[in-house]
């Protein structure tokens, strides 16, 4: 049941639609993004607009790459998710009572909010681990590999062209 295509699937999709989201409602209102990132005061003020842009769009494209399976999304999705998981260490540590700014401006709004956003990334880590472990144990390559592969077999058709002209 580990190795099934299906689990390995609904987690890459899960992780997917969860970065789009999160990375669209931030898009929605980056002012209030912005507030956010300074409260964690880790970001200096002049890099504040373009981590605040930045981040959203690099999540919406994380998200998108995980749900086509595109290379190089589950590593990134994987260094996203250990910097939330720091930064939300950081905040319980200095013992911030802040938003965690990870799907909108209010979205958690009680006491101890960082430490569920901590813990809810360290379930997404673990899937994303287990989407490593499964690559390695069916040894397969996520399908933008795949697709890749095909047309680097095949040649540019410029080439092709040129061959069969000679």
């Amino acid at each position: 049941m580990l190795v099934s295509l299906w689990p390995y699937r609904l987690i890459r999709l899960g992780l997917g639609v969860i970065f789009v989201w999160a990375g669209w409602t931030k898009l929605f209102d980056l002012e209030a993004f912005a507030e956010i990132i300074a409260a964690y005061e880790l970001v200096p003020e002049g890099l504040l607009v373009p981590v605040a842009i930045g981040l959203p769009v690099l999540e919406l494209l994380a998200g998108l790459g995980l749900i086509f399976d595109v290379r190089g999304s589950l590593s990134i999705t994987f260094g996203l998710l250990v910097m939330f998981a720091f930064v939300l260490w950081f905040g319980i540590l200095r013992n911030l009572d802040i938003d965690c700014g990870c799907f909108s401006a209010d979205e958690l709004g009680e006491h101890g909010a960082l430490r569920i956003a901590f813990y809810r990334d360290l379930g997404m880590i673990a899937g994303v681990l287990y989407l490593y472990w499964w690559r390695r144990a069916t040894r397969s390559a996520p399908h933008g590999a795949r697709i890749s592969q095909a047309i680097m077999k095949l040649g540019s058709p410029v080439k092709r062209l040129r061959q069969t002209a000679s």
